[in-house]
């Protein structure tokens, strides 16, 4: 059960970043269409492609951005999107066909059924939120709403912890521990909420192309803050300004990395558990390998390669916070303070 899971967490990754790609590569627009079964066959002749590609002619991307764009220009984003969907259809059927063939052969644990079941319904959902967000860009927008661009990752994190989650549950049995001291809980905690909020910020600069604006580092165009217009109000500022969305994700990394940096040296040094010392040490490298490439892909106006290097090591943080918060969980016996 724990390999099967681990699997699943293995493609919700690779869909996430082949869903960073489809974002860079402006492809996420080029299906204009949600159709969870049909869809999954692509065009297959010279026909087929001609009519998804007038279809594409119709959205303000196209008239606005793509005038340009001929049918060879066209396949290169399609394929994009239609990876990113064919893996979202693949993570299901993963998922579901062994959780059924597990339970016919209760080899499923009952703690963990409801959990199991609930990442199917949240599967499910998350493929209703992706055409939510695509459906923002095919009437009036030249692109997805930036808001929704960061619901949709958002689900796509909760997913893929969760799925982390339960799969080292299922590999390490039921927990009979209370865990670390509640202090170290709760730094882990945070640790692995300031993470996700930088992630989650991380899909407003991409969805606001804010990296392409305030390209010079440590200051935006010589000064500390940016010039933002109130007067098109807090939300619009919040969600959708460039230079405040940019903003914000530069203060978080700073907080990021320097709390994590404290939080991996203390526990360094307290902690006599080999593997939470490993893995928190881990995650402080990682954090300043990743401001590291943060700075670079600013600073070269969010090349595609820089950006997608910048969204593996973000998930790789993720996934080390995630181990780390759960082993401090239930370490108990295992965590010794020095």
């Amino acid at each position: 059960m724990a390999a099967w899971l681990f699997t699943v967490a293995f493609l919700v990754v690779a869909m996430i970043l082949v869903g960073g790609a489809t974002r860079l590569t402006d492809s996420g627009l080029s299906i204009t269409e949600w159709k969870p079964v049909t869809g999954a066959v692509p065009p297959l002749d010279e026909a087929a492609w001609q009519q998804e590609f007038e279809k594409y002619k119709k959205i303000p991307e196209y008239t606005q951005l793509n005038a340009h764009m001929n049918l060879t220009d066209f396949k290169g984003i399609y394929w994009w999107e239609w990876i990113h969907r064919f893996l979202g259809r693949l993570v299901g059927v993963v998922f579901f066909v062994p959780f059924v063939v597990l339970l016919l052969k209760s080899e499923v644990p009952g703690r963990l059924i409801w959990r199991c079941a609930g990442l199917l319904g949240l599967g499910a959902l998350q493929g209703g939120i992706g055409w939510w967000m695509v459906s923002s860009g095919l009437d009036k927008r030249v692109d997805v709403a930036p808001e929704r661009l960061m619901i949709h990752l958002g689900m796509a994190l909760l997913i893929l912890v969760l799925t982390i989650w339960t799969a080292c549950e299922a590999l390490a049995g039921q927990g009979r521990g209370r865990g670390a001291p509640q202090g170290w809980r709760v730094a882990t905690s945070m640790v692995f909420g300031v993470i996700i909020l930088q992630c989650l910020l991380g899909a407003l600069v991409a969805g606001n192309d804010a990296g392409t604006v305030y390209n010079d580092w440590p200051l935006m165009n010589g000064h500390i803050a940016p010039f933002v217009d109130w007067s098109k109000g807090i939300g619009f500022v919040f969600f959708h300004d460039q230079g405040m969305v940019q903003f914000m994700h530069r203060i978080v990394a700073y907080i990021a990395l320097i709390g994590i940096t404290v939080y991996g040296i203390m526990l360094a040094q307290k902690c006599m558990d080999d593997e939470i010392r490993l893995i928190s040490t881990s995650l402080a490298t990682l954090a300043w390998i990743q401001g590291i490439l943060g700075v670079a892909t600013l600073v070269t106006g969010a090349q595609i390669g820089f950006g997608l290097m910048h969204q593996f090591v973000a998930v790789c943080l993720i996934i080390l916070a995630t181990l780390l918060m759960w082993k401090v969980a239930r370490a108990d016996r295992d965590f010794r303070l020095r």
